[in-house]
């Protein structure tokens, strides 16, 4: 096993190493030329989220898919995540990680477009999509749609389910003295509850769940810069200068270098927010929607609310705190900056930080088991979902109990094979997310059907048939 482990961690060395990061954040460039700055629709993008097509075929709302897609992808990463970011990278590697999520909107609506754009409907009604319908009806490549579904399945029970349970145990024993076996049996019990129901007992949860513990947090947020307020400007001045620079600041805490900046502020953007793995447009696939742009704008908006809302509040109120008292920060780790600064919080902070992780874990949790449902189903029919579902919930339980590292590299890993799939797909068929976002949004068609485009095109070439 430990031989298994350092091969893993030296094949995350090349998967998760420079070359991947700038195929990533090239894609986020390429994909917002692409589609001619795609974010400048942000604003309609979030109307939309608060949208019900009504009538037309899908299984969740589109605000249900949104939901449950964020809850995949806030999680630890939002938190501790970005202080892994600022102690490795310095404050600079904040503006990275937002940067990611500014760019990462384009690849993000890419990604879902074609989920919606590709997927199939069973002969119960159930809509699925993805990469993996999108590499196989787009570019007939069925074999590479087999690969993705595999890493999947692989990452979904890693970074989607034990870790996630190890967190929520970890953090149970160290604040509330509960021991890891009750909090793991307590978590299966709940997890179980909620995925027999299926997508739609998920979607329903996390939309739920989702505002309220993104707001908790936030709120949290707030209150640590109303008593760092006069520190705001200077941590944003910092952020911005030390992510283009190599000088130090407050006695060489958080100076690391341009390089450093980038590589810790984007490789957590990207870790964080997702676009570009692949995960997103599977549960895109299934809300109920007009036509493919309308969702994939509303799929968008999570790269919005994941890194350039919640990401970056946290990177502010980090550097803000070191600002206020260097000396208290000198030499932390992540998960001890983000405990140090909410402890600044009187009475309550610890419990604060408690609930945000915990709703953000467990959500994440439920998110990740529907992407992994999708992709067992793919690989080995509907009849595979229950004994999936039944293991997952084992493994919830096993996850609170076990020691995660080799977990965590093997998900790593398991992440960066399913983003290689999915950037095939997005780069053979960006000629196809441009002509669909013609169609709809360029056009002023947004609020029409997919069946009123193709009666409308059936009308225009008879015409031009009569004529000719």
């Amino acid at each position: 096993m430990q031989s298994l482990h350092e091969s893993i961690i030296f094949l995350n060395g090349y998967l998760w190493g420079p070359p991947m990061l700038v195929l990533l954040f090239g894609t986020h460039l390429y994909m917002t030329l692409k589609t001619r700055c795609i974010q400048r629709y942000l604003l309609t993008a979030i109307r939309l989220s608060f949208c019900r097509d009504r009538g037309s075929c899908g299984d969740v709302s589109q605000f249900g898919a949104l939901s449950t897609a964020l809850a995949a992808t806030i999680g630890t990463g939002n938190i501790v995540g970005v202080g892994t970011a600022i102690a490795l990278g310095g404050p600079g590697a904040v503006l990275w990680c937002w940067l990611t999520g500014v760019f990462g909107f384009a690849t993000k609506y890419a990604e879902a477009l074609l989920g919606v754009k590709y997927r199939v409907q069973t002969t119960d009604g159930t809509m699925l999509g993805g990469p993996m319908y999108a590499l196989e009806k787009g570019l007939g490549m069925r074999w590479l749609g087999l690969v993705f579904c595999l890493c999947t399945v692989g990452a979904s029970f890693g970074i989607g389910n034990m870790v996630q349970a190890n967190s929520i145990a970890s953090l149970m024993g160290e604040i509330f003295h509960i021991a890891p076996q009750t909090a793991g049996l307590v978590l299966a019990c709940c997890v179980g509850v909620v995925i027999l129901g299926g997508i739609r007992s998920i979607a329903l949860t996390c939309e739920a769940l989702v505002p309220f513990m993104s707001l908790f947090y936030i709120g949290g947020c707030c209150f640590i810069l109303f008593l760092n307020a006069e520190f705001i400007l200077p941590a944003l001045k910092l952020i911005i200068s030390s992510a283009f620079t190599d000088k130090a600041a407050a006695g060489g805490v958080l100076g690391n270098g341009i390089m450093m900046a980038a590589r810790y502020g984007i490789a957590r953007g990207l870790f964080s927010n997702e676009a570009g793995l692949g995960s997103a447009p599977i549960v895109a696939a299934a809300a109920q929607t007009k036509n493919p742009v309308r969702q994939a704008l509303v799929s968008a908006t999570g790269t919005f609310w994941d890194t350039v809302v919640v990401c970056a509040l946290t990177g502010i109120v980090l550097v803000s705190c070191i600002l206020r008292n260097p000396v208290l920060f000198q030499g932390m780790h992540g998960d001890m900056l983000v405990k140090t600064a909410f402890g600044h919080i009187p009475h309550v902070g610890q419990i604060v930080l408690s609930v945000g992780l915990l709703t953000f874990v467990f959500s994440t949790i439920l998110g990740w088991c529907y992407y992994g449902e999708r992709a067992v189903e793919y690989l080995l029919g509907k009849r595979a979902i229950f004994l999936y579902r039944f293991a997952w919930v084992l493994a919830v339980y096993f996850g609170s109990v076990a020691s995660m590292p080799l977990v965590w590299d093997f998900a790593d890993a398991m992440n960066a094979l399913m983003a290689l799939p999915n950037l095939v797909a997005l780069m053979f068929l960006g000629n196809v997310v441009v002509s669909e976002t013609a169609t709809y949004l360029w056009s002023g068609k947004l609020e029409a059907s997919s069946d009123e485009i193709i009666s409308d095109r059936s009308e225009k070439c008879q015409a031009l048939g009569m004529r000719s």
